[in-house]
């Protein structure tokens, strides 16, 4: 429980330092514009958005994780619910990363 803890205040810190794109259609242009350093998708999203984004950051060589709930995420990217959130920084994605591995790595890395 810590650990998730730790997850969702890094994942509002980023948010509040401006290194994250929240929601899908954000997530997706950080993906794509080369932005994005690590991807967080909603373990309560679909089948379609997951594999979407499955694909997505396989391609983009993003790593992805399974976190949380789509209000956790919402609430720590200041919003109400979040079914995606891309994490912009580097510093903040390793450290996110880490965490991740810490809690179950329930993540997708890319190759």
């Amino acid at each position: 429980m810590e650990n998730r803890r730790k997850i969702l205040n890094l994942l509002g810190l980023a948010t509040k330092a401006g290194k994250t794109a929240g929601g899908a259609f954000m997530t997706e242009r950080a993906v794509k514009s080369g932005r994005a350093r690590l991807v967080v998708v909603s373990e309560e999203a679909s089948a379609g958005t997951r594999k979407m984004f499955q694909d997505m950051c396989a391609y983009y060589k993003v790593p992805m994780y399974l976190f949380g709930t789509k209000e956790e995420l919402g609430r720590a990217a200041g919003k109400e619910i979040r079914a995606s959130l891309a994490v912009l920084d580097s510093g903040f994605s390793k450290a996110l990363a880490e965490q991740m591995e810490l809690n179950g790595g329930s993540g997708y890395e890319s190759e």
